[in-house]
């Protein structure tokens, strides 16, 4: 179990380690093109959630992330036990989780910097905490579906 811990604190570690980069090192709306009309690091905040719904909902943010913190915990000591892909994936939200976490206690919004344009579409600015969320939650979708066909393979064997 200690194991999966120390990836949540080292995706929370790189997360404010840049949040932080970015805080001290960038103006806010600054913008440093990286990829050409592609990819750029752009200081932002939000203080809402993804695309920027719920802005200034702090105090549903915080009852829900320490709910959902609490049920990773739970969920990981009682049903992950030897389950290695599922525990990664757990460890991926939950990291993501505290990472976002920590700033709306401590600044009151989340710092975003990851800035992409996809087919002339410009997505919403994220940060690593986000992208351990995302693929935390797929990850924990593939490998439950593969878990689940292994599963119903065995029962009609």
């Amino acid at each position: 179990m200690f194991r999966y811990y120390l990836l949540a604190l080292f995706v929370i570690i790189i997360d404010q380690w840049s949040k932080w980069v970015i805080v001290q090192k960038m103006e806010l709306q600054e913008q440093i093109p990286v990829i050409d009309g592609f990819f750029s690091i752009t200081s932002h905040r939000n203080k809402g959630a993804a695309w920027g719904i719920l802005q200034d909902q702090m105090l549903f943010f915080y009852i829900i992330t320490i709910i959902v913190i609490v049920g990773i915990i739970y969920y990981l000591h009682k049903y992950l036990k030897g389950k290695i892909g599922l525990s990664i994936a757990i460890s991926l939200i939950l990291g993501g989780a505290i990472g976002n976490f920590i700033d709306r206690i401590f600044r009151k919004e989340v710092v975003d910097f990851l800035d992409f344009i996809i087919i002339n579409y410009n997505f919403p600015i994220f940060n690593i905490a986000d992208s351990a969320l995302v693929v935390g939650v797929f990850l924990f979708i593939i490998i439950s579906l593969i878990e689940e066909r292994k599963q119903k393979g065995k029962e009609t064997a």
